[in-house]
C-alpha cells in the first residue's frame, strides 16, 4: 500500500497528519463504475444496443431511461469486431428508432449524436458526416467506420448517430482528442454492420 504514489508524497502525508485523517484504503480490487450510452432498438423485446468495450469485466449492468426508470440488464451477446453489444431489459412502452441504411450515407450529410457525455444525461449534438469507410482506427480492429464532427465525448460511446429522417445510421464508438476530449473527430460503427451483429446475437436466444 505504501508503494502508491500518493502515499509516498510527504506533503500528502503531512496533510493527513495535520487533520488527523487516516490513510485511505486504496484497494486496487475495489469496484468501479463506468457510464456510457445505448439505444433501444426493439422496445417490445427490450433490446438495447450499446458498445462492447463499455461492458468489459462488468459484474452488474444497469440501463436508465430518460424518465429515470432503471432496469438491471442482461447481456445477450457482444461482438468485438463491431464493438456492438446487445442488452435485454423488460419490454418498455417507448418508440424504438429504426436502423437506417448506412450504405446510403454521403460526406456532408447532416447527423445528430445522442448520448450521455460525462454522465450529464441525454444530450444531443449535431454535425455532418466527415468521411465514410474510414479505417485504421483502434489499430484497424473495428473495420470501416463513419467519421463525424458531431461532438462525441466520453460517455457518448454506445449512443446512436441519427440522420435527419430519424434513423440510426451508426453507433458511436470512438473519438480522437487530447485527454479524451472532443476536437470534432468522432467515429461510429455503420448501422448495417450493427444490424448484422444484432441479428446474429438475437438468433442465439
Amino acid at each position: 500500500m505504501d508503494d502508491h504514489p500518493f502515499l509516498r508524497d510527504p506533503d500528502f502525508r503531512r496533510f493527513l497528519d495535520r487533520f488527523g485523517l487516516t490513510v485511505p484504503d486504496l484497494d486496487p480490487t475495489q469496484q468501479r463504475q463506468s457510464v456510457g450510452s445505448g439505444v433501444i432498438v426493439d422496445a417490445a423485446h427490450g433490446y438495447v444496443m450499446t458498445n462492447d468495450h463499455l461492458l468489459k469485466d462488468a459484474a452488474t449492468i444497469m440501463v436508465t431511461l430518460k424518465d429515470r426508470r432503471s432496469f438491471r440488464a442482461q447481456l445477450l451477446g457482444s461482438d468485438t469486431a463491431t464493438d456492438v453489444a446487445i442488452l435485454k431489459i423488460p419490454p418498455v412502452n417507448v418508440t424504438s428508432l429504426p436502423l437506417g441504411d448506412s450504405d446510403r450515407l454521403e460526406v456532408g450529410d447532416f447527423v445528430i449524436a445522442v448520448g450521455n457525455p460525462f454522465g450529464l444525461g441525454q444530450t444531443v449534438t449535431s454535425g455532418i458526416v466527415s468521411a465514410v469507410g474510414r479505417s485504421g482506427i483502434a489499430g484497424n480492429q473495428l473495420g470501416e467506420l463513419i467519421q463525424t464532427d458531431a461532438s462525441i465525448n466520453p460517455g457518448n460511446s454506445g449512443g446512436p448517430l441519427i440522420n435527419l429522417a430519424g434513423e440510426i445510421i451508426g453507433i458511436n464508438t470512438a473519438l480522437i482528442g487530447p485527454s479524451g476530449g472532443n476536437v470534432g473527430i468522432g467515429f461510429a460503427v455503420p448501422s448495417n454492420r450493427a444490424r448484422t451483429a444484432l441479428s446474429r446475437m438475437i438468433k442465439r436466444h
